[in-house]
């Protein structure tokens, strides 16, 4: 019987991502998507380095609307990610343009 190889290091980043959409999704009624309350709690808790640091209140409303391409009024893991590759890429140009400096 062959012998099962562990994850990479990319798949257990993809699997850490699918369990934490998991963690949060489905708390207000469909399992599969987070509602605007499970967004929220989300960024709250997941990103609050991020929400802590904003001056305008209505910064998640906006991009709630935003990140919900089909304006259902929820986020779908498809629309999920979307919000995880937007901040990995604003991470990455500021990881870039503080190697620049140095």
């Amino acid at each position: 019987m062959a012998k099962m190889s562990s994850p990479t290091e990319t798949e257990r980043c993809i699997e850490s991502l699918i369990a934490v959409f998991q963690r949060y999704a489905g708390k207000d009624s469909n399992a599969f998507t987070l509602s605007k309350t499970e967004f929220l709690t989300f960024m709250n808790t997941e990103l609050s380095a991020f929400t802590k640091n904003q001056k305008d209140p209505g910064v998640l409303d906006r991009m709630m609307k935003k990140l919900d391409v089909n304006s259902d009024g929820q986020l779908d893991f498809q629309e999920f990610l979307n919000l995880i590759g937007g901040l990995a890429v604003a991470c990455h140009d500021s990881f870039r343009k503080s190697q620049k400096r140095v």
